[in-house]
């Protein structure tokens, strides 16, 4: 029906209408072929099938925040003040956000007063103490970009990595188990020892001048207690009005990749990429409206998954980070969990299994902890059932990303079924887009099939740190990221990834993702942890090589695994050979590194 529009001195009258069908003046419509649906709302677990194709966009009725990662912290402080915000059990220390924030600002005051200024480079090098957090915001809030250095880091990765980046500043220990951080610092810098502290010039790292110790005294460096007292308040007026310059959209962090593939490269991110990745993590995880939540944090601050997952969602929901141990320790884990009723615990599936493997498992207390997140590396599902059925951590969701992605792309809802939890890496998550395609063409594949996983976004980093080419090379014009993953997408956005392109066993022709071995062995009784690696081969190519652990007590051979492969997955991918490992070479991050695994078997099977 139609209301009547009158003309010239006629009234409008809107109560009346046409009593016959009225035709319209219309031009020819114009037909487009038919569209498939990619959208994929994710405020709440999709319960409606949306997408016909590869490509996801994640909507959502909850908007990108527009703050800085210091605006966060100030606004959790002043909601939040004497809520505890951090607790360090090793160190024995406990700050309210209030506490937090006076810390915060007195350090960023201070870095001013030092001389250094927004855009400057401070490297953060160390594990996971007070000092960490307190400098992740510090610098922040100064405009200064954090550089998280690799804690293993030795002499030639240090040097290589200040000097990509040009380091202006670094903090560290004196020394962290057998790393000599201040030694290692002064063969890099013999001029050091001479120089006024803030006055280095070094020879080899040319723009680095201030060393900052947090916990002794070296000729040359600052100790901490001296960038704590140095801001008057003339630098913390001038602290104050550095606010209203800094933009969400200036760089503030750089994450150096794992470099497996050559000298690792720095992700830059800016406010803008970390503080809304911290902030739909958390609402994914449902930290809005839990109370109180206790993140039990044993992955390293250095790393996405610490730094972002752990410190950036305290800043952006006002949640407590509890870190049970400077140096990983699954047992402290466990004892943190149950002295500080932790409702959430982090880890990669590394973690998760050494906590699975602690023999009074069963004393601790765990029954505070509603869910947990499992990330960093691939998820085996029997270790996801694992933990959910053993360790009672019902809400247990796994997440997926890249540094380069801020990190997290795909995650899991606390609330999903088993399958769900074991078998996909979660779902797309908010104001993000996914697309699987074909590696060689580019071409978008069918929904369901598996390809190449690229993600757009908000979340996409700002570059590799002068770096062009091997920005270009995994950022195409249209701003898509290349995960360099092998994934699928189903009709409500999950994802599942097979593995890496790289890490893919080509055997007589044959595409044998390594994942999905590792995934079947993991179901044998007497195996604890697995690893499928390529082994080089005259014949094939390569040869699928199977890098086992097994459980405590247990006596296994490379027949019995093979025997029971058997009838069970493709011959094909049956492994040829079969080792047994008491460890695997790892990142500090928990990360398995393949191709050191590779050169380690090739050896020792003397191929």
């Amino acid at each position: 029906m139609f209301s009547r529009i009158a003309f010239g001195s006629q009234p409008l009258r809107s109560n009346v209408f046409f009593s016959k069908p009225v035709k319209l003046l219309q031009k020819p419509r114009t037909t487009f072929p038919s569209q498939g649906s990619c959208a994929v709302h994710v405020d709440s677990p999709p319960t409606i099938p949306t997408l016909t194709t590869s490509y996801a966009h994640g909507t959502s009725s909850k908007s990108l925040l527009f703050s800085t990662v210091g605006g966060s912290l100030q606004a959790s402080a002043e909601r939040f003040p004497d809520r505890e915000a951090v607790v360090f059990l090793q160190e024995g220390v406990r700050k309210t956000f209030s506490q937090l924030q006076q810390d915060v600002d007195q350090a960023a005051a201070g870095l001013l007063a030092l001389g250094l200024k927004r855009g400057d480079r401070l490297g953060m090098w160390g594990p996971n103490t007070y000092a960490w957090v307190l400098f992740q915001f510090a610098s922040a809030k100064a405009g200064i970009i954090l550089v998280s250095v690799n804690p293993a880091y030795q002499v030639q990765e240090l040097e290589f990595a200040l000097r990509k980046v040009g380091c202006n500043a670094i903090v560290c220990p004196t020394q962290f188990k057998t790393q000599k951080y201040c030694d290692m610092l002064r063969q890099i810098c013999p001029e050091m020892d001479t120089a006024s502290p803030g006055s280095v010039k070094s020879a080899r790292l040319p723009d680095l001048h201030t060393v900052i110790v947090t916990d002794s005294r070296q000729p040359g460096m600052y100790h901490l207690e001296d960038v704590m007292q140095a801001g008057s308040s003339q630098h913390m007026q001038q602290l104050e009005e550095l606010q209203k310059k800094l933009s969400f959209d200036d760089p503030i962090n750089i994450q150096f990749t794992s470099g497996t593939t050559g000298n690792p490269k720095g992700a830059t991110l800016s406010h803008h990429n970390i503080v809304n990745n911290a902030y739909f993590i958390g609402m994914r995880l449902g930290y809005d409206w839990r109370s109180p939540v206790r993140v039990c944090l044993p992955v390293p601050m250095y790393h996405c998954f610490g730094s972002v997952g752990g410190g950036i969602v305290m800043a952006t929901h006002g949640i407590t980070l509890v870190s049970p141990s400077t140096g990983y320790d699954g047992r402290a884990n466990l004892a943190a969990m149950e002295s500080e009723r932790c409702t959430f615990v982090y880890g990669t599936p590394t973690m998760y299994i050494d906590m699975l493997g602690q023999p009074d498992l069963a004393k601790f207390d765990l029954s505070s902890v509603e869910g947990g997140v499992m990330a960093g590396s691939p998820c085996p599902p029997e270790i996801v059932k694992k933990v959910i059925s053993t360790m009672g951590i019902k809400e247990l969701v796994i997440g997926y990303g890249t540094t380069e992605n801020s990190p997290v792309s795909f995650c899991g809802f606390p609330t999903d079924n088993l399958e769900r939890k074991s078998e996909t890496v979660g779902c797309i998550t908010n104001h993000l887009e996914a697309k699987v395609v074909d590696p060689g063409s580019g071409q978008l594949m069918p929904l369901g099939i598996s390809g190449e996983l690229m993600i757009r976004g908000y979340c996409v980093m700002l570059e590799y740190w002068g770096d062009v080419t091997k920005t270009d090379e995994c950022i195409t014009k249209g701003r898509w990221y290349k995960t360099g993953d092998i994934a699928s997408l189903d009709k409500y956005g999950f994802c599942r990834i097979e593995g890496r392109i790289k890490d893919m066993i080509i055997r007589g022709g044959e595409n044998i993702y390594p994942a999905e071995i590792e995934q079947f062995l993991h179901t044998h009784p007497k195996v604890q942890e697995a690893q499928v690696i390529g082994i080089k081969d005259e014949l094939m190519g390569e040869e699928v090589c199977a890098c086992l652990k097994l459980k405590a007590g247990q006596d296994c051979s490379a027949e019995d695994v093979k025997a029971y492969c058997k009838g069970k997955i493709a011959h094909f991918k049956i492994p040829r050979y079969v080792t047994f490992v008491k460890d695997y070479p790892l990142t500090v991050s928990g990360k398995i590194q393949k191709n050191k695994l590779r050169e380690q078997t090739e050896k020792f099977l003397a191929l």
